[in-house]
């Protein structure tokens, strides 16, 4: 669920005729909707409220839950289109501050900013029986924080209604941002240098979380039955679900193992008013891999948020070479995912 809590908040979206959200004070990119045509971006104007439980405010609205590019499990995911009831937990992380719902999904997360300024913070709820990874994320994002920028987790638990996160807010705005639209050379360079930044300060030698092509095969294997290649990005549609596997199962030599980010496309990495980038947001997923599996998502996410032309920058930003096969790899995993 994006934003990652304690990331900073950008505008929502709307469609022009190519399917990508293109007003300069609406910009919110994400992947295309399962099942739809080629090109089309799942789109959601919120309906503006007077009800203080839920008013989504079209400056503050971030990234995708679990999968900021390309959502297969949890189809809806957006500004709220109707008013949200306000968890009692959250309600008192809030105290004196205003809780606004700034993001939802299908699965029934919300994501709630609490205040606003330098001081804003950020709640990550969910419903209990979700089984979106609130604790997961609470995990790697106090085991990353003391290496990279990452949302400073203010508290984290359970009661019956659900699971919370609550951090801090990040300077910075999203590389999706209009201003980073406007600028995708700076934005796609700034992802670039952002994301070799964080593979070189995380100890990968001492990172307890794994998030291998050997491990995500496992899970990918066990929801054999229920993967629909069609509804995937155009270039895996044609697949059947036995040439994925087929596919699959050829896994790249490792490149570099390093600590990955686990969902490098582009609203993820937030960028400072210098231009260069200032932290990262929605970890959920961080760990051991190869550095290929954040980089071919991380390229193939400027398609759709600044359009073609724009991965060879931010690899070169990187530091690296392109690296077709590695790519092609991972990207299908990634379709394949988590």
């Amino acid at each position: 669920m994006s934003p990652a809590v304690g990331e900073h908040p950008h505008p929502a979206g709307r469609a022009d005729d190519a399917g990508r959200r293109a007003s300069p004070d609406q910009d919110r990119h994400d992947g295309p909707r399962p099942g739809a045509p080629p090109g089309q971006r799942a789109v959601h104007r919120p309906r503006v409220r007077s009800a203080r439980l839920v008013r989504p405010s079209p400056r503050s609205v971030s990234r995708a839950w679990r999968r900021s590019c390309q959502d297969r499990r949890v189809l809806y995911s957006g500004p709220p289109p109707e008013p949200v009831v306000l968890p009692p937990v959250v309600r008192a992380l809030a105290g004196a501050d205003p809780a606004t719902a700034v993001w939802q999904n299908e699965a029934g997360g919300v994501i709630w900013q609490l205040g606003s300024g330098t001081g804003r913070r950020f709640v990550k709820w969910a419903p209990a029986g979700s089984g979106l990874p609130i604790v997961r994320e609470a995990e790697r994002l106090r085991w990353a924080s003391r290496c990279s920028p990452v949302p400073v987790v203010l508290d984290a638990g359970s009661d019956a209604d659900g699971d919370w996160l609550l951090t801090a807010g990040l300077p910075g705005d999203s590389a999706v941002a209009a201003r980073w639209r406007a600028d995708p050379l700076t934005a796609v360079r700034a992802i670039g240098a952002g994301l070799r930044a964080l593979h070189d300060a995380l100890p990968a030698g001492a990172c307890p979380f794994d998030w291998t092509a050997a491990t995500r095969l496992v899970d990918v294997h066990r929801r054999a039955d229920v993967l629909r290649p069609a509804s995937w990005h155009p270039v895996h549609a044609a697949l059947s679900v036995p040439e994925v596997l087929a596919r699959l199962a050829d896994v790249p030599e490792d490149d570099r193992l390093v600590v990955c980010h686990g969902d490098a496309c582009a609203p993820n990495t937030l960028i400072g008013d210098d231009g260069s980038w200032s932290g990262h947001v929605d970890l959920g997923s961080l760990g051991l891999a190869d550095r290929w599996a954040d980089l071919a998502v991380a390229t193939w996410s400027t398609q759709w948020n600044y359009g073609p032309g724009w991965e060879r920058p931010l690899l070169d930003a990187y530091g690296i070479e392109p690296d077709a096969e590695r790519t092609d790899y991972y990207r299908l995993l990634w379709d394949a995912g988590p």
